[in-house]
């Protein structure tokens, strides 16, 4: 099984680029602070609107190395997650979350450097009456997330790798990082894109 920190320092656009460009989150999903950064495997969550109870359940069952993945259903009319869970989340080895919903608390979860992605934020509290699913194929941000599938996220945003394209999409991302960090000299020298990429005929230069 490939080892998912390796994608940590990978842009999420090059790795999206190797992804077949698609796993990209919808743009609303995005981080709390731009400096945020994880990578793990997906353990999903479905929560009813304004109810968390099924992340309390989450938490306690969830194994290091996990990104809780949540499925609000786009509710953001309450902070599912926030500071306290956070504070649970980490010492339990809980490497993010994704929210298609709402989070709240977010000077406390930006001044404790957990990565959070959400839809929004929102200081509303919750119910915690309906348990929903866990580790079932789930829907988030527009993109079908399985349990353990790779999860990747940055200040761009989210992107989910299938667990079994995984390994190939990591050494096609590494491959792809290394040679635009070998164009970046070669651009602030003054050659251009168009022509280190080839693309002079496609521009009608």
């Amino acid at each position: 099984m490939v080892s998912v920190s390796g994608f940590l320092g990978i842009p999420t656009g090059n790795i999206c680029d190797c992804n077949g460009l698609k796993g990209s989150m919808d743009a609303a999903i995005m981080p709390l602070s731009y400096t945020s950064a994880m990578a793990g495997r997906a353990m999903t969550v479905t929560c009813a609107p304004g109810d968390n109870l099924t992340i309390h359940k989450a938490i306690a069952l969830a194994e290091p190395g996990t990104v809780l993945v949540v499925d609000c259903g786009g509710y953001t009319g309450a902070g599912v997650f926030g500071e306290l869970f956070a504070t649970s989340c980490r010492a339990r080895g809980i490497v993010g979350v994704v929210i298609d919903g709402a989070c709240r608390d977010r000077a406390e979860l930006i001044e404790m450097g957990f990565p959070v992605f959400s839809r929004g934020v929102d200081p509303n509290g919750t119910r915690k009456e309906v348990l929903g699913s866990i580790d079932r194929p789930i829907q988030c941000g527009g993109v079908l997330v399985h349990p353990g599938d790779v999860v990747v996220g940055d200040g761009d945003g989210v992107v989910v790798i299938p667990a079994e394209e995984a390994a190939e999409v990591l050494e096609r991302a590494k491959a792809k990082k290394h040679r635009e960090d070998e164009l970046k000299p070669l651009l602030a020298a003054g050659k251009t894109t168009v022509e280190l990429l080839g693309l002079a005929e496609k521009c009608g230069l």
